[in-house]
């Protein structure tokens, strides 16, 4: 029999819990309809549609549930967002100010609009991956229309002063989105709280279906569609709307309110357990990401004289799932830009795992994670030029 894989890569994939998977199957059976359809079958579509939204918006405390655009999952929501509002504003300006440490979503969204003569600033991170906002603040200006800075990084879990952030834009009349991919869901986000004015979000990350996700919008922000079309999700979102995966989605989201707390005194305890044991398992490495401003499912370690991704492929044979970096950019040859950008040398970075826990794993799983990464770091530094030139030098 095959052994069970022990996932240490819920940042990736979750499962799908069961009440996902009950609520889509009921979709699956009862609720086949178009939403846009004039009669019965449509009806009964768009009222499951509607009440997955009133879900999501509780999650995110959207004043309203009109506030939430669904989209096919996180990255078209950052890029709605991201080009939505530089083609809205273009009038007014073309300058946009981001971080040194965003998505891949955002930076390819940028790369593409700089091929359109929009200009971009990009501000730095301290050694914890923490956006300054009086760089912000310094970046903006008279034709500034959009700030994007992440909520959460997906490579080293530090959150991100939004708060800070978003009262510079309020007093400069500049828009300002988050990415909230990986924060929605698993730390409390609430959109009037934080005062974004978009804020990208993703289904999966939050125990929901891979291929759903939305975008907040608040009233009054006006932003172009990406996508021509009809006129679903009020004109904002073209396409008939995936109603199997936002049912998912809207079950999803009511168990995330439901049981943040317990998952998150769940995840903390393994995450602290991992932190406080790694030290007996192996020696010279990098904890990355802020201490305390930090997710609680995140853990990203830079390990001295190995590579990274042989480490992943040695961890995967023994049924153990961990990742380098974000999915999206995994085979990449460069190393990440996210841990260059908070000092980290390229062999440091190379050498970087990032572990995200999730409500299925146990205190075991991380005690034979440390034993086989005890062993796998082991093997790796016996072969490392870098750990030869560095015994070499002792």
């Amino acid at each position: 029999m095959t052994e069970k894989i022990t996932n240490l890569d819920h940042m990736s994939a979750n499962p799908l819990i069961p009440e996902v998977q009950e609520a889509m199957i009921s979709a699956i059976r009862n609720d086949y309809g178009n939403p846009s359809s004039q009669h019965k079958l449509g009806d009964k579509a768009a009222e499951a549609m509607e009440k997955a939204r009133e879900s999501v918006a509780r999650l995110i405390n959207a004043p309203s549930a009109k506030d939430v655009v669904f989209t096919s999952g996180g990255t078209e929501s950052i890029n709605l967002a991201v080009k939505g509002i530089a083609w809205a504003k273009q009038d007014k300006g073309r300058h946009i100010v981001t971080s040194n440490i965003e998505h891949n979503a955002v930076l390819r969204s940028l790369r593409r609009l700089k091929m359109m003569d929009y200009k971009v600033s990009s501000v730095p991170v301290d050694g914890y991956g923490r956006v300054d906002p009086v760089d912000v603040a310094g970046a903006i200006k008279d034709d500034t229309v959009l700030v994007t800075i992440m909520h959460s990084n997906n490579e080293i879990g530090t959150i991100q002063p939004i708060q800070e952030i978003a009262r510079i834009t309020r007093e400069r009349g500049v828009i300002l989105h988050t990415d909230a991919v990986d924060s929605v869901g698993v730390v409390p986000v609430d959109v009037q709280t934080l005062g974004a004015d978009l804020v990208s979000f993703a289904s999966n990350t939050f125990y929901g279906p891979t291929g759903s996700g939305g975008l907040y919008v608040r009233r009054g922000t006006k932003i172009w569609p990406l996508l021509d079309g009809g006129v679903q999700e009020h004109n904002k979102r073209a396409g008939t709307e995936n109603l199997i995966g936002i049912v998912g989605m809207g079950a999803a989201a009511e168990i995330a309110v439901r049981d943040m707390s317990a998952r998150t005194a769940h995840v903390v305890k393994l995450k602290n357990k991992l932190l406080k044991e790694l030290p007996h398992y192996i020696d010279e490495y990098i904890v990355n990401g802020h201490p305390e401003k930090s997710l609680p499912n995140l853990v990203s370690v830079s390990v001295k004289y190995i590579e990274g991704e042989s480490v992943v492929l040695m961890l995967d044979d023994e049924n153990i799932a961990v990742s380098t970096r974000s999915a999206c950019a995994a085979g990449a040859l460069q190393a990440s830009h996210v841990l260059l950008s908070i000092g980290r040398d390229f062999a440091d970075a190379q050498g970087t795992l990032v572990i995200t826990l999730g409500e299925d794993n146990t205190e075991q799983d991380v005690t034979r994670f440390l034993a086989a990464l005890k062993e796998t770091v082991k093997t790796l530094r016996e072969i490392s030029p870098l750990y030869e030139k560095k015994a070499a030098q002792a």
